[in-house]
């Protein structure tokens, strides 16, 4: 079953893919061959839906639902409501290139197509997986998301696993979290997020649509447990909030090699530098750093 889906002119698949790196990690898998991106959607019916999805063309992309029975309606719109938020259709970025066009170093934004970071369909699973980077190597961050997609999300044929709910993650012991799936320090953090999203007490699915003040905002999301200021300024990016940088070794290193000679400063003066953007400063923060990712079609 194909379903198409209208882009904007400003859109581009592949630059929005591998934005950062949530495309290595399960449920997400970017098919190099294919030219594809693989997913299992969950669906609030309770169907998991196999679907691929392209770009073939400047205005259109294309989701590939694979399934034994034929989606409802109803299904379908979830399902494509599922990928525009991944790929961040419902988000308007005419702003962020009007000013990216102002400065000579950054007019290759808008040119590419960059701006827009991938998402999972659900925050939950965004936070779980912005836990799983804090702290460690990349490697063992695809190590804990993997362990938490074949152990505790559903298995559908030779497609892969989902990735599993508060539910699934709520029911686990702190000992299994670690001796599993490996998340070490990070297993009572994981353990409290899931138990007091199944209870009800904490609904961040509604961040995204949050409307208060970004500064609010930023203090509800650390108020999570295990979220420092690095996973909370990246969360906000995926919420559509860029007034933070969300700054790691890895960026400094970035940034020190661009902007410094490779000379170390301190965060401050990484902050002063993009202050001059305003809200959109953590965007253009972190398309400075990666910059290089955006000469090849696969840079990962």
């Amino acid at each position: 079953m194909k379903l198409t889906l209208t882009v904007p002119p400003n859109f581009h698949f592949w630059r929005t893919v591998y934005s950062h790196g949530w495309c290595s990690l399960p449920p997400f898998e970017v098919r190099k061959d294919e030219a594809r991106l693989h997913r299992l959607f969950a669906l609030s019916s309770g169907t998991i839906v196999e679907a691929t999805i392209e770009q073939r063309s400047p205005s259109r992309v294309i989701v590939e639902a694979h399934q034994e029975k034929t989606l409802t309606a109803e299904q379908k719109r979830e399902l494509l409501r599922h990928v525009k938020t991944c790929v961040r259709l419902d988000e308007d970025y005419d702003e962020f290139y009007h000013e990216a066009k102002k400065y000579k170093q950054y007019r290759w934004i808008p040119k590419s197509g960059a701006g827009r970071l991938l998402r999972a369909p659900t925050v939950f699973e965004d936070v779980v997986k912005m836990i799983c980077t804090t702290n460690c190597s990349w490697a063992l961050t695809e190590v804990m998301v993997e362990n938490l997609c074949k152990k505790l999300g559903f298995k559908i044929h030779d497609a892969g696993y989902t990735f599993p709910n508060s539910e699934a993650i709520a029911g686990c012991t702190e000992k299994f979290l670690r001796k599993e799936i490996r998340v070490g320090y990070r297993a009572p953090y994981l353990l409290e997020l899931s138990r007091r999203i199944s209870k009800g007490e904490l609904k961040i699915e509604l961040w995204r649509t949050s409307t208060i003040p970004t500064g609010e905002l930023f203090e509800e999301v650390r108020s999570v447990k295990g979220v420092g200021p690095y996973a909370a300024g990246n969360i906000l990016k995926l919420l559509g909030r860029y007034d933070y940088l969300g700054i790691d070794s890895w960026c400094r290193k970035q940034f020190f090699e661009i902007h410094k000679n490779g000379r170390k400063t301190s965060d401050r003066v990484i902050e002063k530098f993009y202050e001059p953007f305003g809200k959109w400063r953590g965007l253009f923060f972190w398309l400075d750093v990666t910059k290089h990712w955006y000469e090849k079609k696969f840079p990962f």
